[in-house]
């Protein structure tokens, strides 16, 4: 038994989904099919739309997890690299200037900055993105996609 007849719909007719079989196809009205592929892809769109959302969610919640422990992860490196730094000043500066020290402190944590910075930077552009959405989104044939170039009017 077919969903239609089990909800009480006249079975020849399909009103969720597309006719079925060529007769089914003859047998409707431009208006009816044009009903039926509007409300086609009104489900399509809405089901990209909630998966995108989903998605978001999904990797919303990840990376809030994760920055948290990096949160606390950086506070804690970065009180070790003050108290290092102390440290080599003090060491550098019972033989030579204070100033010249200091520094020579600054000038490694310039370098570290610079090496952080570009690996950032490297991490950052492979940020994968939504990436089951832009799958399904591609699955969609291309008579749905628009094409602007070649729109005449």
């Amino acid at each position: 038994m077919s969903m239609s007849t089990q909800s009480g719909v006249d079975p020849g007719h399909h009103p969720a989904g597309p006719p079925h079989t060529a007769d089914e196809v003859r047998g409707s009205s431009i208006g009816e099919l044009m009903r039926s592929v509007t409300t086609d892809l009104s489900t399509l769109m809405r089901q990209e739309v909630e998966l995108a959302k989903a998605e978001i969610r999904q990797e919303g919640k990840k990376a809030g997890k994760a920055a948290g422990f990096y949160g606390g992860a950086g506070f804690g490196g970065y009180m070790v690299a003050l108290f290092v730094s102390i440290a080599g000043w003090q060491f550098l500066d019972n033989v030579m200037d204070s100033g010249l020290a200091a520094l020579i402190v600054a000038v490694v944590w310039a370098v570290v900055a610079a090496v952080l910075y570009s690996k950032a930077k490297k991490n950052a552009e492979r940020i994968r993105g939504l990436k089951q959405t832009n799958e399904s989104v591609q699955r969609i044939p291309d008579a749905l996609k628009p094409h602007p170039e070649g729109v005449t009017r």
